[in-house]
């Protein structure tokens, strides 16, 4: 997977069951990344070892800051997109709520409920 995060250490701030997936935000992350993650949201499926699909928030470039502060960027074996851009993705509850149902969308989840965990 291209531009899968390299995570050091980080702390899990939220969690959710989605069907047989389970999603894990995230915060105080350190890495060896040119990019300053805020957030990271991992999908992983049941019973395998590694993530299917990656949200990040991240500090968007100086150069596109006057559309907020933040990028919401989605990385899968497919892609590595910066979808949005906005100050709103600061906040870990806005972003865990966006990064589910882009989750939930790009993995086939849409008929299942997301259950928050922790």
């Amino acid at each position: 997977m291209q531009d899968r995060p390299t995570i050091k250490t980080a702390i899990p701030k939220q969690r959710y069951q989605i069907g047989d997936h389970s999603a894990t935000v995230l915060g105080e992350i350190e890495s060896d990344d040119p990019r300053q993650y805020r957030w990271i949201a991992a999908f992983i499926q049941m019973g395998q070892s590694q993530p299917r699909l990656y949200v990040c928030c991240e500090l968007a470039p100086a150069s596109r800051r006057g559309d907020g502060r933040y990028d919401l960027r989605v990385i899968s074996d497919l892609m590595s997109e910066v979808v949005d851009t906005a100050d709103r993705w600061g906040d870990v509850d806005a972003f865990s709520q966006q990064a589910i149902d882009l989750g939930r969308q790009m993995l086939g989840l849409q008929q299942e409920q997301p259950i928050k965990l922790m």
